[in-house]
């Protein structure tokens, strides 16, 4: 009998998936390995980051945040950009904003997004045999629409979270815990509270989240030239 065929839609990562591998400066080596082995090797490789964020008329400057799913490889439930997803290998970034539709169940174009800059990021979980070395080309996507505008997939996503970008900022900046925000589950239809702590995000020695969203706060008020 031969193997039987895996629906991996239903997976929060797919171990097979092809990347390309790259040195730290951006340069690709030619190399393209399976998703597994590029963390077992901690391998450089090319991921995209598509932040939301808007203005609520009541609450107002808001950042949307997916909470990622408890069987990912890489810090299962906790808070992360609103979209992230690799590179497979060949894509462009074009191809690669299919992650958007497959995440949250929106449709984006490159003309609809503001470029912030390139990140480079290594995360390391010795303990699970994961080194995660990315290239992330980090963009925001302005949207007012409400937390029951977007589709969170059951696999990919345990949920998204709207938070209030001030209490953001000073929680980030260590100035307050907790704050309540709004939050929903892939199925749900209506919002539900939710309380956020300094503990729900991943660790990061550059304070990603206050960068981004000092990033956001600035376009809302009306800069273009904004990189984080």
């Amino acid at each position: 009998m031969g193997d039987v065929p895996v629906d991996r839609s239903s997976l929060a990562q797919d171990p097979a998936e092809l990347f390309d591998v790259y040195r730290a400066d951006g340069e690709p080596t030619g190399q393209v390995k399976p998703r597994a082995a590029v963390h077992r090797d901690g391998d450089w490789h090319r991921a995209v980051h598509v932040w939301v964020a808007g203005q609520d008329e009541e609450t107002g400057p808001f950042l949307l945040m997916q909470r990622r799913s408890l069987a990912k490889d890489t810090w299962p439930g906790v808070l992360d950009a609103t979209v992230g997803g690799h590179y497979r290998a060949g894509e462009s970034l074009a191809e690669t904003l299919r992650e958007t539709e497959e995440e949250i169940g929106i449709t984006v174009t490159i003309g609809g997004l503001l470029p912030l800059g390139v990140r480079v990021c290594a995360n390391e979980v010795p303990e699970q045999g994961v080194y995660d070395r990315e290239l992330q080309d980090v963009f925001l996507l302005l949207d007012d629409r409400p937390l029951t505008g977007y589709r969170p997939h059951p696999a990919e996503l345990a949920g998204l979270v709207r938070l209030p970008l001030a209490p953001l900022m000073d929680l980030q900046r260590g100035q307050s815990d907790p704050i309540v925000v709004e939050a929903v589950a892939p199925g749900d239809e209506a919002p539900h509270q939710s309380v956020i702590t300094a503990n729900d995000f991943i660790p990061t020695v550059d304070r990603y989240v206050l960068r981004v969203a000092l990033a956001v706060d600035r376009v809302l008020r009306g800069e273009r030239d904004v990189l984080i």
